[in-house]
């Protein structure tokens, strides 16, 4: 049967590049694309290609339904099991269902599925229990070669990381310490550029025209970079002018607007707003608005009998109104995933529409055509930068600083993302054998037995398995003893005495510690090389020096170590212990 469709060439790359993953594995994998890419096309497309039966699920009834119509737009008939749609069926060969509904009816899903598909699947946790993961363990158990394939916009979540771990261009995602991502490969990923710049998504017009603006620098975030309730509420509560100067500027240019999406940072403040438009043309959308009224309330923005739509944190994924022009954003956020999200409600073509427009008004330095880092930014002034491994020359995305002319002068990254594919050896060579991540570190600890380098947050060495100390063990030890010292290392200076190179360590205090290296000597030789050489340039280019004075022409790219331990000798201060990329509970020089 053709397709009453003809998919889009992207489209058309991602429906190939599954076929060709699971002909050749039956590990899990993950398409990415944009919101608006339409997803539900090409889910559409591999259900009609498939031979046997297949699950798609998803965690809202919207999608289900969307999902649905487009397979059923092929003159085909699909089934739909979910308790929001009144629907319990089960006997086709393609069912569109809502996760809960499965979850709580896992005994009618004893068949044998051979594929899996999840829509919004950043969603699914790497927990055995999380409902995902019950669902396919069950099927596992009728079909152990059962196939896992999930699609998503944003496949990085600021409290898990990244949802897969190896890219098909030949990368590692995450630190490459921790194993547990839902799934394993993506096969296919497309940028938000990408769509805007063929005429695929709508183009965002990202205006700074803000007459106020928050300002949420000052309060504390948590781990995932998010802030919390109380505390913006509290922040909010004194700056209700802002809120009113806002709207009514959002108002104001709303006039030439089709539909306006605002993104509230809590729901005091989304009731705040609320009051200040007009009553008849706004609705309120929370996480505790009854459903049937929240699926009225839509039905009339979509319709275009209201203008306003107010919500908080519940219209990021799987809402589809593609007249919305106009995007103003009220709640802070350092989530790159979740900012695209909330901006792709607005990137949808529809007749007459020429562009979308985005006001941020939390001061949200998020970049929407920025990659994704995979890590909670660091500091606010941090920008992803891009480092090339030494070892393997893969170009790592880190957070970083960079100067004038673009160098990076400082970085983030622990170990190299690229991947190394198998050496091959003959026909024995396994057919599924995984590409290896690249073993080079930026940042490191050193075992102490063997010299191996491992992860900074390693207790035990990777290589001979020992126990590594840990610098907080070494620092507090250090801290006890009356004939010890120990300095926050602020940084070194140098200075050359023919072949004796002496590096002196300036604490925060004024309080100083130095050592000489004589370079005519191979062991001194080889000790500095393996503290500072190994380190030059953030580890970006590591050197092994051969004289004391060539050191001195490059110093400024030497890395200093965070704390300096000596031990008081019979008249002067022997360094023992250079503690480099310190982790840990101690505040480091110049640290607030």
């Amino acid at each position: 049967m053709n397709a009453p469709f003809k998919l889009r060439p992207y489209q058309q790359e991602a429906v190939d590049a599954t076929l060709n993953h699971f002909r050749k594995s039956d590990e899990s994998a993950v398409i990415v694309l944009p919101t608006g890419a339409g997803k539900s096309l090409v889910i559409a497309e591999l259900a009609r290609l498939a031979r046997r039966k297949i699950l798609v699920l998803t965690h809202v009834k919207e999608l289900v339904e969307q999902n649905h119509a487009k397979y059923q737009s092929y003159g085909l008939e699909g089934g739909i099991f979910s308790a929001g749609l009144k629907r319990k069926e089960n006997r086709h060969q393609v069912t569109f269902a809502s996760v809960q509904s499965v979850s709580a009816n896992l005994d009618q899903f004893r068949d044998e599925y051979s594929l899996v598909i999840i829509d919004e699947c950043h969603r699914v946790s790497g927990e055995e229990t999380s409902q995902y993961q019950r669902i396919i363990e069950l099927l596992r158990q009728q079909n152990d070669s059962l196939k896992v394939l999930g699609l998503t916009a944003t496949p990085y979540r600021l409290a898990m990381g990244w949802i897969y771990r190896y890219h098909y261009r030949g990368f590692v995602r995450g630190s490459g310490e921790e194993q547990d991502k839902p799934f394993q490969h993506c096969i296919y990923e497309l940028p938000l550029s990408y769509m805007i710049s063929r005429g695929y998504l709508t183009k965002p017009e990202l205006v700074n025209a803000a007459v106020a603006q928050y300002d949420f620098s000052a309060l504390a975030q948590d781990r995932f970079g998010e802030y919390a309730e109380k505390d913006v509420n509290q922040l909010l509560s004194k700056h209700k002018r802002v809120t009113r100067a806002i709207i009514e500027q959002v108002m104001e240019l709303a006039t030439e607007r089709q539909g306006v999406m605002i993104f509230a940072a809590t729901v005091d403040h989304a009731r705040e707003i609320t009051g200040y438009l007009p009553e008849n043309q706004t609705a309120l959308v929370t996480g505790a608005t009854d459903l049937k009224d929240r699926d009225l309330l839509i039905q009339r923005f979509k319709q275009r009998q209201l203008k306003y739509l107010v919500n908080v944190s519940v219209l990021t994924t799987g809402f589809d109104a593609p007249h919305v022009d106009f995007i103003a954003i009220l709640r802070p956020t350092q989530s790159v995933s979740l900012y695209q999200q909330i901006v792709g409600r607005g990137l949808r073509l529809d007749e007459g529409k020429q562009d979308c427009l985005v006001i941020d008004y939390a001061g949200n330095s998020v970049n929407l055509h920025h990659p994704e880092v995979g890590e909670p930014k660091p500091n606010p002034d941090s920008e992803p930068v891009q480092v090339f491994c030494p070892g393997c020359g893969f170009a790592n995305i880190f957070w970083g600083k960079s100067d004038s002319d673009g160098r990076v002068i400082e970085h983030y990254g622990r170990r190299c993302q690229g991947l190394l594919e198998p050496a091959e050896e003959g026909e024995s060579a396994l057919q599924n054998e995984r590409p290896e991540q690249c073993d080079y570190r930026f940042r490191f600890k050193e075992c102490p037995h063997c010299g191996g380098e491992n992860d900074i947050a390693a207790r035990n060495c990777q290589q001979c398995r020992k126990a590594i100390i840990d610098p907080d063990d070494q620092l507090r030890d250090a801290l006890k003893l009356k004939d010890a010292m120990v300095i926050r290392c602020a940084g070194i200076t140098l200075s050359v005495a023919g072949s004796k190179l002496k590096i002196t360590y300036h604490g925060e205090d004024g309080e100083e510690l130095s050592e000489s290296f004589d370079f005519s000597k191979p062991a001194q030789r080889t000790v500095f090389n393996k503290l500072f050489g190994r380190r030059f340039a953030n580890s970006q280019a590591p050197k092994a020096f051969s004289r004391a004075d060539e050191v001195l022409e490059l110093q400024a790219l030497l890395s200093a170590p965070d704390f300096v331990i000596a031990r008081k000798q019979k008249h002067y201060w022997q360094v023992q212990e250079r503690i480099f990329d310190y982790q840990g509970t101690y505040r480091k020089a110049n640290e607030a």
